[in-house]
């Protein structure tokens, strides 16, 4: 039997009533409001982590920026949004962790960079994170993964050291408590602002 539906839907209406095009997005339909209130949402480590509240992306890209501006205190504002921005496409894909990516043999790669690049854009960022600056944040993302695996989602610090490294010495060591989403939103929010200045 033949569908009467139409075609599939490729978009997703934001609240702030910007239709943002999954497969060709457009960075006039990228609102950080928009951006802010999907990460506040989204729970790392699929929900697997201890307090009251789910410990979100919004807050994760909080603490991989400090981490990032920390391993490269003379980074510009403009790099350090970056940082700030590294899982925004998330805000419309979630979280998907790396082993069930890994499980599923399916690469999203492309799909998030297009993503990736229009909120960029959007932004005053170049569409694409030079190399070095990527490696750094990245690093930073490691790290932040480290502390978030030990104190919040019941790894060893052996066990974490085997998949995300021992993060340096150095280093500050932040205690995690994950904030009520209506916190890890402002938070988020209340960096961007500062970084955008």
């Amino acid at each position: 039997m033949k569908s009467t539906r139409g075609p599939g839907r490729a978009w997703q209406r934001m609240l702030s009533g910007r239709r943002l095009d999954l497969l060709n997005p457009s960075p006039l339909d990228v609102e950080i409001e928009d951006i802010a209130h999907g990460l506040a949402r989204v729970a790392r480590w699929n929900g697997q982590t201890k307090g009251t509240h789910a410990f979100s992306v919004a807050q994760h890209s909080v603490l991989v920026e400090k981490i990032t501006s920390e391993l490269r205190p003379r980074l510009a504002r403009s790099a350090r949004l970056a940082a700030l921005l590294h899982d925004a496409p998330e805000y419309v894909v979630g979280d998907l962790i790396s082993p069930f990516k890994a499980a599923l043999g399916i690469d999203y790669k492309d799909f998030e960079h297009k993503l990736q690049a229009a909120i960029h854009l959007r932004f005053g960022l170049p569409a694409a994170v030079p190399a070095d600056l990527k490696t750094a944040i990245k690093k930073a993302d490691t790290f932040a993964a480290y502390f978030e695996a030990t104190q919040l989602a019941n790894f060893s610090p052996e066990e974490a050291r085997t998949y995300f490294g021992n993060p340096p010495s150095g280093l500050s060591r932040p205690k995690l408590v994950p904030l009520a989403t209506e916190e890890a939103q402002a938070a988020f929010l209340e960096r961007f602002r500062r970084l955008s200045e």
